[in-house]
């Protein structure tokens, strides 16, 4: 007997409540891991010392840099309390601890990170965000927390809704690009991705060989991508098998390419659309270690602050959202025309094209070349002599932040002296002679397929030190 449409939308658009607890865990661990990666850029990125103080930040950015509580102070102090602050919040989000309240401080709180320095983002911080305030509309902490609340076997209502499109156009998106690219229809694509150094590691160095792998795995990407719509209008267990494909290839992508935690952002994000059998599973296995912890630690009864939200406003804001979400995505695509009020922000140039739709072919590293009072010529960043031919860029990256941070910068000449007075500062502190200028140099070789291609330089400015 057919279901009857209500029955239909409730498999396809309400979400396991086990399953939003499980996305509360893993936002919160993400939370944690992402600050611990940029803890050790924390002066040169977040800092009036680092390459971006907030003089130069107000004068490249005088709406949105003021948006950021980083900018209220500009002392290494100021921004590790804040880094703390967040770590607490994303524990109390792990935890279960008043989650939607929880939910939106992390927000608003990684808003204030993100803005501080906008040179070191990728899209896997914008997705991050957006599954954050998502989940302020959600009853995050109903299972697994210690918020408790009611036991419902599913939860449907609009930000459910918007949630699942939320992710799903992430992939909706990023198919149509690659399909308007040639590169990722002949199968091509991966293997220009996996030719620059600069993005390969770990397993992606030993696979970049592989051509006929590569070329399947191109396709067969291409073809998850293509079925995406799946994961919307399908349930039960081929639903679970496309998730665990998606996932299977963000895993992959963690393991080869250095896209810092993006990868795992979006893991995160495909767990909501796992059906109940799967978590039945999870809880029988997870039986005994979840026994335990309900005799140390009791949910307590009601919800967060924002629990008690009236029904009613929280469907406006959870449709003005997702109503937000698909125009803006359309946008993107070219299929629907914003105002002209929308100002400088073009949704074609904030949109969801990893890698499309064609694959970068070139192959980068950048050199600032310093020259101390001596009249010496150094490298400011890493010390020691400047090379410009080397065996693999990535090495000559200290981090993934500094890889965005240095991409970007190609595009921002005006915050270039902020990078060279930063060199030039952290180098006088530890050598005897100063550096009075830096020379910024990019070094670029084109991927060749089966191939290679001799190195280029080309100077990006040279800067007095301060």
């Amino acid at each position: 007997m057919a279901r009857s449409l209500p029955d239909a939308l409730r498999a396809r658009l309400g979400v396991d409540p086990r399953a939003l607890a499980a996305l509360r865990v893993a936002l919160g661990l993400l939370v944690l891991a992402d600050l611990a990666l940029r803890a050790g850029d924390l002066v040169a990125f977040y800092t009036d010392a680092g390459v971006l103080p907030r003089a130069l930040l107000f004068e490249a950015y005088p709406t949105v840099g003021r948006l950021s509580l980083y900018a209220l102070f500009g002392s290494p102090l100021w921004a590790a309390t804040l880094f703390l602050l967040t770590a607490g919040v994303a524990c109390a989000l792990v935890a279960g601890y008043r989650s939607r309240l929880a939910a939106l401080a992390l927000f608003v709180l990684l808003l204030s990170l993100h803005t501080r320095n906008l040179l070191v983002l990728n899209a896997g911080d914008s997705l991050l965000r957006r599954l954050l305030l998502w989940g302020a509309l959600l009853p995050l902490g109903a299972r697994w927390g210690l918020d408790g609340g009611e036991k419902r076997d599913r939860v449907v209502s609009v930000a459910t809704a918007g949630l699942l499109v939320q992710v799903f156009v992430v992939y909706g998106v990023n198919a149509v690009i690659k399909l308007r690219g040639e590169a990722w229809r002949s199968g091509e694509a991966v293997r220009y991705v996996f030719g620059i150094d600069a993005l390969t590691v770990g397993l992606g160095d030993a696979l970049a060989g592989q051509s006929w792998l590569l070329s399947l795995g191109a396709h067969a990407w291409l073809a998850l991508l293509v079925a995406s719509p799946l994961l919307l209008l399908a349930t039960g267990r081929l639903r679970a098998a496309l998730v665990g494909a998606f996932v299977g290839g963000h895993l992959f992508m963690f393991l080869t390419l250095r896209l810092g935690v993006f990868p795992l952002v979006s893991a995160a994000g495909l767990l909501v659309f796992l059906p109940p059998l799967v978590w039945d599973r999870v809880e029988a296995a997870t039986a005994d270690l979840r026994a335990r912890a309900a005799g140390r630690w009791l949910p307590r009864p009601g919800g967060a602050l924002l629990g008690r939200l009236d029904p009613p406003a929280t469907r406006t804001v959870a449709a003005l959202l997702l109503a937000f979400v698909l125009v803006w995505n359309a946008s993107s695509l070219g299929l629907v025309a914003l105002p002209a009020a929308s100002g400088s922000v073009d949704p074609e140039q904030r949109r969801w094209d990893m890698f499309a739709p064609e694959p970068p072919k070139t192959d980068s590293w950048h050199v600032p070349v310093g020259t101390t009072a001596d009249g010496e010529r150094v490298d400011a960043l890493r010390g020691g002599a400047p090379v410009f031919d080397v065996a693999d860029s990535g090495a000559t990256y200290p981090s993934h932040r500094w890889y965005v941070y240095l991409g970007d910068l190609r595009g921002a000449p005006a915050l270039r002296p902020g990078l060279a007075a930063h060199l030039c500062e952290r180098w006088d502190r530890t050598h005897a002679s100063d550096l009075v200028r830096v020379e910024h140099v990019l070094v670029t070789r084109r991927v060749v397929l089966d191939g290679s291609a001799p190195v280029e330089r080309r100077g990006l400015g040279t800067y007095d030190c301060p």
